[in-house]
C-alpha cells in the first residue's frame, strides 16, 4: 500500500476510536440527550449511524488510493531528462508538439501527470516518462504535474516503463527508438537485440531496422532536414550503398548538404545511392560576349574549371588565385 494509503488508514483508525469514545461518554457542546429512555436510545443511534457513514466514506476513499501514488506539482527546471530519453530535439518543433503545448497552455498545466524518480542530488528528479509534457511546461513556465515514484526504480524498469508509455501515446520515430535501443544495449540492460525485443514486446526485425537507422553516419543523417524523416527502408538502401562504396556515398552526402534547397527524403536517398545521375555536362560562362571557359564535376566529385586562353593571362590568374584562397578560407555557415 502507498504511503498516502497508510496515512488514510491511520485516519480511519482514529475516527473509529472516536466513535467508540463518543458513544460511551457523549460530546461537549452537543445538545443534551432526551430524558426518556426511548428518546436517548434513538438519539444515540442516529449519531452512531452518522459517524459510521463518515467512517465508511473515508474507507471507500482509501480503496481508491490503494496501489497508487499521489501527484505533486514540480518546478520543471528541477526535473532532468533521462539518459534513455528517446525524443530527438526536432520532435519538439513538430505540429504535434505544438498542439500538445497549446492544449497544456489552455488547461493551465498538464492534466496527465508525468512519472519521475528521485535523483541522488536532493531536490532533483529524473523523468521516467512524459518528456514532451515536461518540455511543454518548461517552455510555458508552468509547474509540471508529476507522480514521484516511491522507492527504488532500477534503470531496466525505467527503460521498460518509458518505452511502453511512449509507444502507447505517440510512437517515436525509427531513429529515436533506434538511439534508445542502442543505449540500452551499450549499457548492458539486455544481452542482445532479440532479448530486448522480447522484453518490450516488439519484433526482433523492428529492433534491427530501428538500430540500423540510428547507426547511419552523422554525415548521412545531416543530409535530412530532421532524423525523424529517415525511414527503415531508407536506411537499408543507404547501408547497402555504404557497404559497396562508402567514400562515394559520403561524397554525395557532402554535395547534398551544400544544396541551397533541401530535397525530399526520397530524393536524398536517390542522391546518396547514386540513382540520380551526377552532373557531368559542362556549364559554360561568357565574358564580353565570348566564351571564357567551362566548369563541371568529375567522377570523384571534384569541380574542374577550364578557362580559355584569352581569359586566363598571368595577371588574371594571379587575381583569381587570391580570390579563390579568400573564399576557401572564409567561415562557412
Amino acid at each position: 500500500m502507498s504511503s498516502i494509503g497508510k496515512r488514510l488508514l491511520a485516519t480511519t483508525a482514529d475516527i473509529a476510536a472516536s466513535i467508540e469514545a463518543r458513544s460511551a461518554q457523549g460530546e461537549a457542546g452537543k445538545p443534551p440527550l432526551p430524558r426518556t429512555a426511548p428518546g436517548q436510545m434513538l438519539a444515540a443511534r442516529s449519531e452512531m449511524l452518522a459517524m459510521q457513514g463518515e467512517l465508511q466514506a473515508l474507507r471507500d476513499k482509501l480503496k481508491s488510493f490503494d496501489g497508487s501514488l499521489p501527484t505533486v506539482k514540480l518546478d520543471p527546471a528541477l526535473v532532468d531528462t533521462t539518459r534513455w530519453a528517446n525524443r530527438h530535439a526536432t520532435a519538439f518543433t513538430t505540429a504535434a508538439f505544438a498542439r500538445l503545448k497549446s492544449s497544456i497552455e489552455l488547461a493551465g498545466g498538464n492534466t496527465q501527470p508525468i512519472l519521475v524518480r528521485c535523483c541522488e542530488t536532493a531536490g532533483r528528479y529524473e523523468i521516467v516518462f512524459g518528456h514532451r509534457r515536461h518540455r511543454a511546461c518548461l517552455e510555458l513556465g508552468l509547474p509540471v504535474l508529476a507522480v514521484v515514484w516511491d522507492g527504488e526504480m532500477p534503470d531496466l524498469d525505467l527503460f521498460l516503463s518509458m518505452d511502453r508509455e511512449n509507444r502507447e501515446r505517440e510512437d517515436p520515430s525509427a531513429y529515436e527508438q533506434g538511439i534508445t535501443y542502442l543505449a540500452a544495449l551499450d549499457a548492458g540492460l539486455f544481452p542482445s537485440q532479440r532479448r530486448l525485443a522480447e522484453a518490450i514486446g516488439v519484433s526482433h526485425t523492428w529492433v534491427r531496422k530501428a538500430t540500423q537507422v540510428a547507426q547511419l553516419p552523422a554525415a548521412i543523417v545531416e543530409t535530412f532536414e530532421t532524423p525523424l524523416d529517415i525511414q527503415p527502408r531508407h536506411a537499408e538502401e543507404i547501408t547497402q550503398s555504404l557497404d559497396q562504396d562508402r567514400k562515394a556515398v559520403l561524397r554525395r552526402a557532402e554535395r547534398v548538404r551544400q544544396m541551397t534547397r533541401r530535397p525530399s527524403p526520397g530524393q536524398i536517398v536517390a542522391h546518396l545511392t547514386g540513382r540520380v545521375a551526377e552532373k557531368t555536362a559542362p556549364e559554360k560562362f561568357h565574358a564580353g560576349g565570348r566564351l571564357a571557359g567551362v566548369w563541371k564535376r568529375d567522377s570523384r566529385g571534384r569541380a574542374v574549371i577550364t578557362l580559355e586562353a584569352h581569359a586566363a593571362d598571368d595577371a588574371f590568374m594571379d587575381e583569381l588565385s587570391d580570390i579563390v584562397m579568400k573564399m576557401l578560407n572564409r567561415p562557412r555557415g
